[in-house]
């Protein structure tokens, strides 16, 4: 038994057909979900449901029972502080593990463990605190350490469409690991099917390319087929913005101190062996994902 939380998030809906369509996967298959509704009907069929919040100690503890492997994936909340959304809600479901004896764990995590500025990273940091909660339990446990999405920019795709501008507090031209959500759905799948592995363990998910804000404007400009420029805003502008948009003032300090820790290299330094990388590249993406939001 698998069990999936947030199975309708932008790396869960792309995990669980991955789960259901394999020809080697022959244990169910059990998710964690606030509205069931929100499920294509065709996988609702298929998986058993569990109703509830993935924080609820009474939720994950019956989610759990007589589950061998769970993918667990925490959906930030900007109204508590970054360890209260991290670790405050991992905690129930640690406890649950143990419990109920879950042999594997995939989650999904950040790089940077082990740099420098890993102390200091908000959001990161908070993350890095949350695996090492979950590794204490026992579980074999694997970290998917990822760089910052493409889909980030899905949120800036009416800045995109109606001003061709995109913002964001980076370097214009330093050069970072980015990845595709598919491609952290892909490799999670690969792990949850085929469980031999033991111990813990980071695993790095970073497309094939390193890109500063500057190439992935003059690459949208190209698959988009209209201009798009990058608009760098400071530090204390972006904090100004998340607690005007009602965040936790200390939340909306960790996402800043996120940021300021990665223009400080906290991505940097990621070996890609040959064949390791994800595959999707920021092209692929744009065409695939980007652009037809934007037509929309």
């Amino acid at each position: 038994m698998i069990v999936i939380t947030a199975p309708t998030g932008n790396i869960g809906r792309h995990l669980l057909p991955l789960l259901l369509a394999s020809d080697g996967a022959h244990e169910e298959v059990r998710v964690i979900v606030r509205d069931p509704a929100r499920l294509p009907r065709a996988v609702r069929e298929r998986v058993e449901v569990v109703t509830g919040s993935h924080g609820d100690a009474d939720v994950v503890d019956r989610a759990f029972e007589g589950a061998d492997a769970v993918f667990w994936l925490v959906p930030p909340d900007a109204s508590l502080t970054p360890d209260d959304a991290y670790r405050g809600f991992t905690r129930p479901a640690a406890n649950a593990l143990v419990t109920h004896g879950v042999g594997h764990v995939v989650g999904v995590s950040a790089l940077g463990r082990g740099t420098p500025v890993a102390d200091r990273a908000g959001l990161v940091t908070a993350s890095l605190a949350m695996d090492d909660l979950i590794a204490d339990t026992g579980v074999s446990y694997r970290a998917l350490a990822n760089p910052s999405f493409f889909e980030n920019l899905l949120e800036e795709v009416d800045a995109i469409r109606e001003r061709g501008v995109f913002t964001d507090a980076a370097d214009a031209d330093r050069k970072a690991p980015r990845v595709a959500v598919a491609d952290i759905a892909a490799v999670a799948a690969g792990l949850l099917l085929e469980r031999s592995w033991t111990g813990t363990d980071s695993v790095p998910v970073v497309g094939p390319q390193e890109l500063s804000p500057n190439d992935l404007a003059r690459i949208m400009t190209e698959q988009l087929g209209r201009p798009v420029r990058y608009a760098p805003q400071t530090f204390d502008e972006l904090y100004a913005d998340l607690v005007g948009y009602r965040l936790n003032e200390a939340f909306a300090r960790g996402v800043v101190d996120m940021k300021r820790a990665k223009d400080e290299g906290l991505d940097a330094g990621v070996a890609r062996t040959p064949g390791a990388a994800a595959p999707t590249t920021f092209e692929q993406w744009c065409v695939q994902v980007l652009k037809p939001a934007v037509l929309a």
